[in-house]
């Protein structure tokens, strides 16, 4: 993944694809199962259409978002410019961010859990359920691990 912020834009085809490859090479299955568009244009609807919350955040100490879809920026509060360079354990309230630590830990060991539930917080101080969350490893082809992304449906 690459180090500056803003070389990753809101539809980046690149990191759309490390997206998208990572999921179906990590957890086996397509991230969008049918329906997606052509990979020309999947950036696009990653960002822009697709109808779940997909985020992402980059490896380090205190990982930071480096990817926020426009459902998670309505789901989260944040916009493009608050997500992107956020460290991703704001997303949790702060009693639940050893729960979220050991999810990660979880990912790290196994490549991805399918099915998470957790307790999550959005900018105003609103939390809120994720249910049937994916969250794996981006992992490119190579072998070489730039992060983790995480992928549920809406909150009711």
């Amino acid at each position: 993944m690459r180090g500056d912020r803003d070389l990753i834009t809101p539809d980046d085809p690149d990191f759309a694809a490390l997206l998208t490859s990572s999921h179906l090479r990590v957890v086996g299955r397509p991230l969008t199962p049918g329906g997606e568009p052509a990979s020309t244009d999947m950036g696009r609807w990653l960002y822009r259409d697709a109808p779940f919350v997909l985020l992402a955040h980059r490896l380090s100490d205190d990982p930071l978002f480096c990817y926020a879809n426009l459902a998670a920026q309505r789901c989260f509060g944040y916009s493009w410019d608050e997500f992107v360079g956020l460290p991703s354990r704001y997303s949790a309230a702060t009693p639940d961010r050893a729960e979220r630590d050991r999810l990660f830990e979880q990912v790290a060991e196994h490549g991805f859990i399918d099915d998470y539930r957790g307790l999550r917080i959005a900018k105003s101080g609103a939390q809120f359920w994720i249910d049937k969350a994916t969250v794996w490893n981006l992992v490119d082809a190579e072998g070489a691990l730039h992060g983790q992304a995480a992928a549920f449906d809406l909150p009711h």
